[in-house]
């Protein structure tokens, strides 16, 4: 019995040594026939993060030299500055891209370019509601003119940097990058025009990379150089900890930004229809005192949102539809309007002479009031 223990753990032992030796003979088979896989393969994951990370850098400095410092003065006052960026040239003129809100109220704006070479700019035109203003200057201080991309073909998770001037001239030129963090994100601002503000809803980009005060009217630009939209807002606030809130910054997508840039070069002022009315958030009745005339009204209709029509200016096409005051505006086209800058934000999505649909409260009832709109 000794004898044939023996002999089974001998056999078993020349098995394993045989299965080791096939193993490695077939390993052996395998560097001999195919010697380059495993160092191709190595290769190819090296090679790939190697080109992303110098893909950033050229994309950088394709844009950096059509970046420039913008520098608002009031009677030679210094007003304000910002940032702006070289987005096309044509017969002589260089053609600036901006903020409005960079330049309002500006008597003068002077640009700055990366060779440290400071031209007076002619203001083309400007447009409050999309907060895009264009310069000009001659074309013989270009330096490079920048590239223009899509936003539409942008995904979640892109790479894209932003290129200003943020907190005055001394860092002027800083980059920063992160990621697109979400698109088509309805944000509600204020825009300014002279002494008026006027609560606006702008469709943008969501990028982290950070914004600051300074970037406004600087490119946000994907991996490639290409320009795909105008930075614009950076969302500052308080949570209940008091802590900032970090991370989020807003960009105008570059198709709307060039589509009035366009019109302003061209010389035709920007168009909206509009609906002559005065609005009044449903959220202020419960929020101040002086609108508690209105607090029956908004208790009737039993809603905490909403807008409600205060008046009509003459001529009103809302007036003129069968609108009346104490109506309080719940939809508009069916999309719900919680404030008046969604009323605007959907109204200037309409051309002049198009139909927009009202869905109103009045009298504790819900109706629907097409109102044919006309130009302001």
């Amino acid at each position: 019995m000794v004898e044939k223990k023996k002999n089974t753990t001998l056999r078993n032992g020349l098995i394993l040594i045989g299965v080791f030796l096939l193993g490695m003979l077939a390993l052996y088979g395998i560097f001999y026939f195919f010697p380059n896989v495993i160092g191709e393969t190595v290769t190819k994951v090296e090679k790939d993060i190697t080109v992303t990370d110098e893909g950033i850098a050229d994309a950088v400095e394709k844009v950096y030299d059509s970046v420039v410092v913008v520098n608002t003065y009031i009677k030679g006052e210094l007003y304000s500055s910002g940032t702006g960026f070289v987005y096309k040239t044509e017969d002589g003129t260089a053609y600036i891209l901006t903020n409005n809100h960079v330049i309002d109220s500006a008597d003068q704006v002077y640009v700055k370019f990366t060779n440290e070479t400071v031209v007076e700019a002619k203001i083309v035109g400007s447009d409050v509601y999309s907060d895009i203003a264009v310069l000009s200057v001659d074309e013989d201080y270009i330096i490079s003119v920048a590239e223009i991309g899509s936003s539409e073909d942008a995904r979640l998770g892109d790479t894209v940097f932003a290129i200003g001037a943020p907190i005055g001239s001394a860092y002027s030129w800083s980059v920063t990058r992160g990621i697109v963090s979400g698109k088509d994100r309805l944000v509600e601002v204020e825009l300014t025009s002279g002494n008026t503000k006027t609560p606006m809803i702008v469709n943008t980009l969501q990028t982290d990379a950070a914004i600051n005060s300074g970037n406004s009217g600087g490119p946000l630009a994907n991996a490639n150089g290409e320009v795909v939209g105008i930075t614009s807002i950076k969302l500052a606030g308080s949570t209940t900890t008091s802590s900032t809130i970090e991370g989020m910054g807003f960009a105008i997508p570059i198709e709307t930004a060039v589509e009035y840039a366009e019109q302003l070069i061209s010389g035709n002022e920007v168009t909206r229809p509009y609906l002559g009315i005065y609005m009044l958030n449903v959220t202020d009745v419960y929020t101040s005192f002086q609108y508690r005339n209105y607090y029956d009204i908004v208790s009737e209709a039993d809603v905490t949102t909403g807008v409600i029509v205060t008046d009509f200016e003459n001529n009103s096409p809302a007036k003129e539809a069968g609108l009346e005051e104490g109506d309080i505006i719940i939809k508009v086209d069916g999309n719900d309007t919680p404030s008046a800058a969604y009323v605007r934000y959907y109204l200037y999505k309409h051309s002049v002479g198009e139909e927009m649909t009202l869905t109103v409260i009045r009298n504790g009832k819900e109706q629907n009031i097409k109102v044919m709109l006309t130009e302001s």
